[in-house]
């Protein structure tokens, strides 16, 4: 065997080299936080550290740039292994914890901290994350007297979103700022003037949102894709604007742009994806739903919105995008997919009416009407707050479905509404179709009785009594339907009371049907018509280029002025190239029959030297069976030939489709 190979000493350890001073350490920890240089500084933190274990102000600087450099559950570790340290790092956690979206656990560990402005700010976001838009204004008001900057930014979305729009001018008065001293706040104040109907007013200040925006990230040297991406929510604004507007190409076109550059934030691209979507209604279903699968988790098969997405959307928001995806799946006959997708809503909307609709929906599409009827009065009952929108759909379903009476009994229970003309169309008709004719007089009875006692400038006293009066006059209640006229005519005057009344009455006392026919005004160019002489006649035939006696009283009386109405005469439309003067000859008359029927046919003559036969007589067999033979040929090739020429003819009809486009996406934003 050969010998083994000696080992080689191992060289001695080198002694440890000292670390550096902690003060360079700090020095350089300052100095890449300056530079924004967030993992170097968390190195550097470590270093300190090292030394100096339990060091506030390196766990402070670590737990800093981790934030800063994204990296929150480093941070949160970071803050739980420093809880021997006296110092109170709450405040922290919380931020980390908003970051997270876990708000409800942010707002205790914000309890424990004293009210500084930073506690108070991170506050009222929560506050405005969690869609409590009251409380976290009255904390930026609080906050004013404190000159925070970008506070009225903040102030205004709170003021916008609680549906305080009449407050923002009044805002911006005391702060002292202009609607234009930042693109932030400029697009703010658009989307109040959006909310005012004032879009006109909106687009103007967008597009100087816009401007400014502009004007501003070009100063701080952001590359031109980085800036489109921070303009981004004014663009998708503007396409909102001009949807609203009914400027339907132009908003499409804003949103397929900005879908297709991919140069958006995906709050904003998540907007534009659902407003194209909304625009383009059940059309091309399947791009639709491509397009929303791009806001969807990448590894969930269920229909989930990314993480980004549900950060930074507002519940309102995130609940449109889910509510239009059943939509769409309902419209797609997927219905499996669908009654999956709305079993799951009320998890993540559970203060929402919009899940239990949806199953509705799904329902009736599967002809389950009566079941979802059941459910929405069983909804209904348990939450009696958010009935009025249940009751409402379930007056809906149950009417399409022919269920009149229990379409009546659900809008019955909806109060603040029975009143309204609509209302009382709709359940007169409903109990009328039931064979409820007693209960529809009662609901025309109760709106009369509540409109007599209503001190509204719009009364509808009139319209519904009107109307009250014609229903009972047609269905045999004929002095009920008098006394509405008679009190019709005597608080309005009105002439079409006057008429019905007379119409009613004459049905049951003819003496007072007379008196109140005196009322009437006589009609114009009547004086010389004699009634009881028409009456006596067969009826009035028609004479042509007769005198109208009636008309020529009229008009020497000078009540009725005849104008004579001349026909315009319109120019003749010819085809192009074609001279009036030198028309050519005349087209064929026959030219849309058949060839075989029309007069100039003329068949064509059989050639009778073909029958001729000469020779012997195997000759002739032998010719007549290559005359067969060419014959079946020539049959053949025909056939070829006219299933190639049809198959011509079909290609040229129908021209084979052409292939949808996948470059179009969807939204807008509100």
């Amino acid at each position: 065997m050969a010998p083994k190979p000696k080992e080689k000493p191992k060289a001695a350890p080198s002694p440890s080299q000292p670390p550096p001073p902690i003060e360079d350490l700090f020095t350089s920890l300052n100095r890449h936080i300056q530079r924004s240089e967030f993992t170097q500084a968390v190195k550097v933190a470590n270093q300190v550290l090292s030394v100096a274990p339990g060091d506030e102000d390196a766990i402070r600087c670590k737990v800093v740039a981790l934030i800063k450099g994204d990296n929150i559950e480093e941070a949160l570790s970071a803050i739980q292994s420093a809880q021997k340290v006296s110092f109170d790092f709450s405040f922290y956690k919380a931020y980390c914890l908003y970051r997270q979206n876990k708000l409800d656990e942010a707002l205790v560990f914000l309890e424990k901290q004293d009210k500084t402005h930073s506690s108070m700010l991170l506050e009222a976001q929560i506050l405005y994350r969690l869609g409590k838009m009251d409380a976290c204004v009255d904390i930026c008001r609080n906050l004013q007297r404190a000159k925070i900057d970008s506070l009225e930014i903040n102030l205004v979305a709170g003021l916008i979103s609680a549906g305080r729009v009449s407050e923002v001018q009044g805002t911006l008065d005391t702060l002292k700022v202009k609607a234009t001293s930042s693109f932030e706040l400029a697009y703010n104040i658009a989307c109040s003037l959006i909310e005012g109907n004032k879009h006109k007013d909106a687009e103007q200040l967008l597009l100087t949102a816009r401007r400014i925006g502009q004007e501003t990230l070009t100063e701080e040297n952001l590359a031109d894709d980085d800036i489109e991406i921070e303009l981004a929510p004014i663009a998708v604004q503007l396409a909102y604007v001009q949807q609203l507007l009914g400027h339907t190409q132009e908003a499409v076109g804003a949103y397929t742009d900005i879908v297709n550059r991919n140069l958006a934030d995906e709050p904003s691209l998540a907007v534009a994806v659902n407003n194209l979507i909304a625009m383009k209604g059940p059309k091309d279903i399947s791009d639709s739903l491509r397009k929303l699968d791009r806001l969807k988790e990448k590894d969930s098969q269920k229909f989930q919105l990314a993480h980004a997405i549900d950060l930074k959307l507002s519940p309102k928001q995130k609940e449109t995008i889910y509510a239009n995806r059943v939509l769409l799946l309902i419209h797609a006959n997927k219905m499996d997919q669908a009654r999956e997708l709305v079993a799951f809503l009320p998890q993540l909307f559970p203060d929402s009416v919009m899940p239990v609709l949806l199953q509705a929906a799904v329902l009736v599409r599967e002809n389950k009407a009566g079941k979802a009827e059941e459910m929405l009065g069983q909804f209904a009952e348990k939450f009696p707050e958010k009935s009025k929108i249940i009751f409402l759909a379930r007056a809906q379903v149950a009417a399409a479905a022919g269920h009149h009476q229990i379409a009546a009994e659900s809008l019955a229970k909806v109060p603040d509404i029975q009143h309204m003309p609509a209302t009382v169309a709709t359940l007169v008709a409903l109990k009328e179709r039931a064979g409820d004719i007693n209960g529809a007089a009662a609901v025309l009875d109760s709106a009369i009785k509540w409109w007599k006692s209503a001190m509204t400038e719009d009364n509808q006293l009139s319209v519904i009594m009107q109307e009250a009066a014609s229903f009972k006059l047609r269905h045999g209640k004929e002095e009920d339907a008098a006394l509405l006229y008679e009190e019709l005519v005597k608080s309005h005057g009105s002439i079409e009371a006057l008429v019905g009344l007379i119409t009613t009455v004459a049905h049951v006392n003819v003496d007072k049907a007379e008196a109140y026919e005196k009322q009437l005004k006589p009609l114009p160019g009547l004086n010389g018509v004699d009634v009881d002489g028409l009456e006596r006649t067969s009826g009035a035939k028609h004479v042509e280029d007769a005198p109208h006696g009636g008309l020529a009283e009229a008009q020497e009386d000078g009540k009725i002025k005849e104008k004579s109405k001349k026909k315009r005469k319109r120019k003749p439309r010819y085809p192009k190239g074609f001279d009036p003067a030198n028309p050519g000859p005349p087209p064929d008359p026959e030219r849309w029959l058949p060839k075989r029927e029309r007069s100039s046919y003329r068949p064509k003559r059989k050639d009778k030297r073909a029958a001729q036969v000469r020779g012997s007589q195997g000759a002739v067999v032998r010719e007549k069976s290559e005359a067969s033979a060419s014959a079946t040929n020539s049959n053949s090739s025909n056939l070829k030939s006219n299933q190639a020429t049809s198959s011509k003819g079909v290609s040229q009809n129908a021209e084979p489709s052409r292939p949808q486009s996948k470059s179009s996406r969807k939204k807008s934003r509100n």
